[in-house]
């Protein structure tokens, strides 16, 4: 897919309805399902975070942005992530957190990338966060700069491969919340993206495919 057929569904990703029950619970372990229904988020109150999901054209084809996490002692160690975090107190907005972490962490300029809509939040159990994805865009080929203290590197997804669904695979994992068990995900090149960041890629994924 090209810039310019991208931008043609453009409005229609703006109105659509999110398909976000079934397009979270693909990517959801079933444990892990139970333990989202039991959470009192009155009592919780989870820290809030944005992420972007960058679109952007490389050679001629629509890419999406992804990073890998640098290895440290936390719950998100080496991890397959959008970039984004944590709301700032000099931070407007949601969506200005997700457009400053971007910036920060791979070196895209705010007024790069074109914010096309938000999408549904996703709670991250381990951490105690809630993180809001956005949808933005750049027509232009990008050059990253990588913030060396927190991003080992990035990883680019064209759409092709993206709505191709021989990339969603099962992994036998232990997690910070159960052992061994199955977890489904995006198979990204050497990569395995599983968690939240691949429910708020199975969103994105199942708007497009109802757009397009």
């Amino acid at each position: 897919m090209q810039l310019n057929e991208f931008l043609k569904y453009r409005s229609k990703i703006q109105k659509v309805e999110l398909p976000t029950p079934l397009a979270h619970a693909k990517m959801t372990p079933s444990n892990r399902m139970e333990l989202l229904k039991q959470c009192d988020f009155d009592q919780l109150v989870p820290k809030k975070a944005s992420v972007m999901m960058l679109f952007y054209p490389k050679e001629d084809i629509m890419h999406l942005a992804l990073i890998l996490r640098t290895t440290y002692n936390g719950v998100h160690s080496s991890q397959i992530a959008f970039p984004g975090g944590k709301v700032e107190l000099e931070d407007l907005d949601l969506q200005q957190t997700a457009l400053r972490e971007t910036y920060e962490e791979i070196g895209i300029h705010p007024t790069t990338i074109e914010v096309i809509r938000s999408f549904t939040p996703v709670y991250i159990p381990p951490s105690n966060f809630m993180v809001h994805p956005y949808l933005g865009y750049s027509n232009q080929e990008l050059t990253f700069t990588l913030q060396e203290e927190e991003v080992a590197g990035l990883v680019e997804l064209s759409i092709p491969l993206f709505l191709d669904d021989s990339i969603v695979k099962t992994k036998i994992m232990s997690t910070s919340y159960a052992k061994d068990i199955v977890v489904p995900g995006f198979q990204v090149n050497d990569h395995f993206v599983w968690g939240a960041t691949a429910m708020m890629m199975s969103e994105l994924k199942e708007t497009l495919k109802m757009v397009l």
